[in-house]
């Protein structure tokens, strides 16, 4: 298991570049990445795995929320002409919502770039995953479960995609280490301890080189976010301190990141500007004036869709002490990604939704209701009792902590499975004014299933376009899922 980086002691400043960059030609790209890794004296070797962030992916519906094609061309040829003694060069992720990662390859364009430069894909959906044991003490579980691909790598190249975060403010590199692991795992602690789980996976493996897709950049939601031509792209060798100059573009207090500030304090890198040396051809001043304007999603869901029209939300209170007040690793932030992706196939939702509340945590007394307005208990941890047209109605929490959550028994987190399951329970709530959906956290996913069916609304996973193309990597990933168990 490899220690934090020596480096991390600060015996010197770690040096972070931004560039100027305003398209995706790949050879232009090619040419700033190695003209990067020059001067940070980079050079790849041995097994070389690229990290792209490609949560979601396709040109038309979510054309924002990952790392360009073009741009893994471009990191691709330059570290191709950087490269010494190479075993393998491979790109590798885990998509989000469960969707198959090789649908998402498909559209973001990454399957030419595979074959243009005869480099290996790996599937992490499809992986076999590993233990590896932590050793920082501050670490929530003492075993992470990682794809093998990782386990071997000897030389990492992260490669996220600049955006905003409704959850975590904004996703760099340090956040980009959620996509390392599987559906079993993934969800595990993505709830108040999100920021926690993030800093654990940096003890996983360190990467050597960093180069940030900030050409177009996503404002407010990581799946569907708003773009904003920032023009940029942002190299290092050290997580903590590329995040900290991000944070800064976009003028955020690095201490509010608090992933970065975890990461930060256990010996991964510096979070203060004074001890990072910003270089490149793009001032840091210039950057900041250009993102005067840049949006977050920072708001709690109680006020973020209080002006909406047939959704409303009542928060109640958290069971985890440093947190009371909100989760924000879980399911709120789910509810809004899940709106937003409604909004990208149907631009008039709100409106045409019927009316829904959606109640999540401890909620002590009345509801209150609308006529005709439908409730969504959401979560693990939700509780609440009262009476909905005259009937008794009681909600327990089913919440455990995170000591009693053994990721060994994780359970399954399959696309098919769990679409199907949230829609059969609503089939036998049809009658019902409410439905609690478990799970902890409720996620993007399953929140867009019980949304569709509570508010009757059309649910997007039966668009044409995603239904028969999804549903073929589905079956791909399953069949490639299970060879790997003997020659993974």
């Amino acid at each position: 298991m490899p220690e934090p980086a020596k480096d991390c002691v600060l015996d010197h400043k770690h040096k972070v570049l931004i560039m100027r960059c305003d398209g995706y030609d790949p050879d232009r790209i090619a040419g700033i990445i190695k003209e990067g890794m020059e001067e940070l004296r980079v050079t790849p070797r041995g097994r070389i795995l690229l990290k792209p962030n490609v949560v979601l992916a396709h040109p038309q519906i979510f054309p924002n929320a990952y790392t360009r094609g073009e741009f893994l061309d471009g990191v691709v040829a330059a570290v191709k002409s950087r490269a010494e003694s190479v075993k393998e060069i491979a790109v590798g992720e885990r998509s989000g919502i469960t969707v198959p990662t090789r649908y998402n390859f498909k559209n973001a364009g990454y399957l030419e770039v595979i074959d243009k430069h005869g480099i290996k894909a790996y599937y992490f959906d499809e992986s076999k995953h590993v233990p590896v044991q932590l050793k920082i003490p501050q670490a929530i579980r003492k075993t992470l479960y990682i794809p093998k691909p990782i386990k071997r790598c000897e030389f990492l190249i992260n490669l996220p995609k600049f955006k905003a975060h409704p959850w975590c403010r904004l996703t760099l590199s340090l956040k980009n280490f959620i996509g390392l692991q599987d559906d079993r795992h993934r969800l595990i602690d993505h709830n108040q301890f999100l920021e926690h789980k993030i800093a654990d996976l940096q003890e996983v493996i360190q990467p050597k080189f960093i180069a940030i897709d900030g050409i177009v950049a996503g404002q407010k939601m990581m799946l569907t976010p708003t773009p904003f031509l920032l023009g940029a792209i942002v190299m290092g060798t050290n997580s903590c301190a590329v995040d900290t100059v991000g944070c800064h573009m976009v003028r955020i207090n690095p201490n509010d990141l608090t992933h970065l500030k975890y990461a930060s304090q256990r010996g991964f890198g510096p979070m203060a500007l004074d001890q990072i040396d910003v270089g490149g051809n793009y001032p840091l001043e210039e950057v900041q004036k250009r993102t005067e304007n840049f949006k977050f999603c920072v708001e709690r869901i109680d006020n973020y869709f209080s002006g909406t029209r047939n959704l409303s939300c009542t928060v109640g209170k958290f069971p985890e002490g440093h947190s009371l007040d909100y989760c924000r690793g879980g399911c709120p932030g789910a509810l809004q990604e899940a709106i937003h992706i409604f909004r990208g196939f149907n631009p008039d939702v709100d409106k045409q939704m019927q009316k829904v509340r959606y109640v999540v945590g401890k909620v002590d007394g009345p509801l209150n209701l609308a006529k005709g307005e439908r409730v969504i208990f959401a979560g693990n941890c939700t509780s609440w009792e009262g009476d909905i047209d005259g009937e008794s109605v009681k909600i327990e929490s089913s919440y455990k902590t995170a000591d009693d959550v053994d990721a060994k028994k994780s359970s399954t987190n399959d696309m098919l499975l769990k679409t199907a399951t949230a829609i059969v329970h609503s089939l036998l709530k049809r009658r019902s004014r409410y439905i609690h959906a478990r799970g902890c956290p409720l996620s993007v996913a399953q929140h867009v299933n019980y949304l569709s069916a509570m508010a009757k609304i059309k649910n997007p996973n039966f668009d044409p376009r995603l239904l028969i193309p999804v549903n073929i990597a589905y079956w791909q990933m399953r069949f490639f899922r299970f060879l790997n168990r003997f020659i993974g």
